[in-house]
């Protein structure tokens, strides 16, 4: 009886062996093939969007279409947040909102190079220091007045070049130049520099990772 139940015993092992190896066997397939279906999709963007580069390895590559997208809703959440602040809303949680849906503060590095910060304030690589040149009312950044609080009316951007010619695609990261335009009440319109990067996240949601804006250079005139 020993004899019976020790041989039993040792098919069982056995077939429990044999069963972990095909369960092994059939993840790793599917994982394989799962990768090879992104390769391809990742190819196929890679064609489509005729990119020049690619990073090795990417998982995703964003599209003209998310870049112009993620642009547009920088602008509307611009006019936004002033719209917001004239009609007695919550304009600072929302702008607090929107740096972490539209900026990577919250997942990693950000330099941002608003158009009128000067000296030692210059950049803002952390939210607090966006926030507060967004919305203003920061003791620790006293020359900003909330740039978002004008407010602007209406906000629109334009890559430079023909088409997508300000866009460039490098897999999961995208980078944009060209010019925002900023409307006053008043009818005022003003124009910046704008560079953008973005990177694409897991969750597939662009973030801006650098953000640099300035003023056209005006040459004087004798």
């Amino acid at each position: 009886m020993y004899m019976r139940n020790l041989i039993l015993s040792g098919l069982c092992i056995g077939l429990l062996l044999v069963s972990c190896d095909q369960v092994a066997e059939k993840v790793k397939n599917e994982a394989q093939g799962l990768a090879s279906e992104t390769n391809a999709q990742v190819q196929k963007a890679i064609n489509d969007l005729n990119l020049e580069y690619v990073e090795e390895g990417a998982q995703t590559v964003i599209t003209y279409d998310e870049v112009n997208a993620a642009q547009q809703a920088w602008c509307d959440a611009l006019v936004k947040i002033g719209k917001l602040k004239e009609e007695g809303g919550d304009y600072k949680a929302f702008a607090e909102q929107v740096l972490s849906d539209a900026y990577n503060y919250d997942h990693g590095k950000v330099f941002f190079k608003p158009t009128l910060a000067f000296g030692d304030q210059t950049f803002r690589n952390d939210k607090k220091g966006a926030l507060a040149y967004f919305v203003g009312g920061d003791p620790d950044y006293p020359n900003d007045k909330g740039f978002a609080l004008t407010p602007w009316v209406k906000a629109r951007y334009d890559n430079a070049g023909d088409k997508n010619q300000g866009i460039q695609i490098y897999g999961s990261v995208a980078i944009t130049m060209g010019n925002v335009w900023v409307t006053s009440k008043d009818g005022k319109e003003v124009m910046v520099d704008k560079t953008w990067v973005f990177k694409k996240g897991k969750d597939g949601k662009l973030r801006i990772i650098v953000h640099k804006s300035a003023l056209p250079f005006a040459p004087t005139t004798k």
